[in-house]
């Protein structure tokens, strides 16, 4: 299965660089069923204006829409940053069944890092969690993305 999940999660990856591209923080994310991707999506809050413009969101509306329902029971979600609080509650609210996460978010992180909102026994459902898969990869990409933001703003001082 770790095959499996590289292979996903480096499709994740190719989202996240066109992020990368618009100087958007570099998160990508694909949603899988039955062995295929059905859906993609990357961050685009800037580009877009808008708060919800979210990698996981976008791909969350996508694969809702290919599949003709809004739960999303047999999916899987491959995301190079741990999702957020707003992300993690859609994840929760649309039943997918497990969610791969490759970095960590040890600011923002909602599925362990600040809290686990995909596994809360109060909701009426939890979401399997995997971590770590080509972690290094994507977080050498976002440790570069703020590194190359740093140096804009000193250069704009």
């Amino acid at each position: 299965m770790r095959d499996l999940d590289q292979k996903y999660m480096k499709a994740a990856i190719k989202e996240a660089e066109k992020a990368y591209n618009l100087d958007e923080v570099p998160i990508g994310c694909v949603i899988v069923r039955e062995g295929k991707i059905i859906a993609r999506g990357y961050n685009r809050r800037n580009t877009d204006k808008n708060t919800l413009a979210h990698a996981e969101l976008t791909a969350i509306k996508k694969a809702s829409r290919k599949c003709g329902d809004w739960r999303l029971e047999d999916c899987t979600m491959y995301v190079t940053l741990e999702p957020c609080q707003m992300c993690a509650g859609a994840i929760v609210q649309s039943r997918m069944q497990k969610v791969v996460i490759a970095a960590m978010n040890p600011k923002a992180g909602c599925a362990g890092s600040v809290l686990n909102l995909l596994q809360m026994p109060g909701f009426n459902h939890q979401v399997e969690i995997e971590t770590g898969v080509l972690q290094e990869e994507c977080a050498a990409m976002l440790s570069r993305f703020f590194a190359e933001l740093r140096e804009k703003k000193k250069k704009n001082l």
